[in-house]
C-alpha cells in the first residue's frame, strides 16, 4: 500500500514538474478562487448571525429554527 502511495505521489509531481502552459493556468485558477472566495464574500454575503445575535446560544437556535421551518 505505501508503494502504491507513493507512485500516486510521485506521479503527481513529476506531473506538475514538466508542466509548461499548465503552471499559469492553475495560477489563473488560483487567483479566480481567490477573489471569488476572499473578495466576493466581503462585499456580498455579510456574517448576519454576527450582526443580529450576541452569543453563540442565539446564533445556533436561529439556525436550528430556519432548518426546521423550511
Amino acid at each position: 500500500m505505501k508503494g502504491l502511495i507513493r507512485r500516486v505521489i510521485d506521479l503527481y509531481v513529476e506531473g506538475f514538474r514538466s508542466m509548461t502552459i499548465g503552471r499559469s493556468l492553475w495560477a489563473l485558477i488560483i487567483i479566480k478562487l481567490f477573489i471569488m472566495f476572499a473578495i466576493l464574500k466581503l462585499f456580498f454575503f455579510p456574517n448576519m448571525l454576527n450582526d443580529k445575535y450576541d452569543n453563540d446560544a442565539d446564533r445556533a437556535n436561529a439556525v436550528a429554527t430556519e432548518l426546521i421551518r423550511r
